[in-house]
């Protein structure tokens, strides 16, 4: 038996849309560079409203380690590829000590 431990960091990525082509989009990202995520449902509750969508999942997996900057980078290129795909104006990546909100929209409207 063999136990690993590394440092805990983890990003999370918030975004509305369809779960179901996001799975497969991460499918195929995960593939593509050799990735392993989570993807839950999630629905968003607002002034007005409602919206379906979905968190993504990445953490700092003691067999395969990296650098809390790699991760932070990798959830980034994930969610931008997720948004574009999805013809979504933006996203949220949470982490331990910050979040980014990434968005297409003009600052004017």
């Amino acid at each position: 038996m063999t136990e690993s431990q590394v440092k805990t960091f983890t990003a999370q990525i918030y975004m509305a849309g369809d779960i179901n082509q996001a799975k497969m989009i991460c499918r195929k990202y995960c593939y593509d560079v050799g990735l392993c995520v989570t993807v839950e449902p999630i629905d968003f509750i607002y002034t007005g409203g409602e919206e379906a969508g979905f968190r993504v999942g990445l953490i700092n997996y003691p067999r395969f380690p990296s650098e809390p900057s790699d991760i932070l980078s990798r959830a980034i290129d994930l969610a931008r590829t997720l948004r574009d795909e999805l013809s979504q104006h933006s996203f949220s990546v949470v982490t331990p000590t910050e979040t980014i909100w990434d968005t297409r929209r003009d600052s004017t409207r």
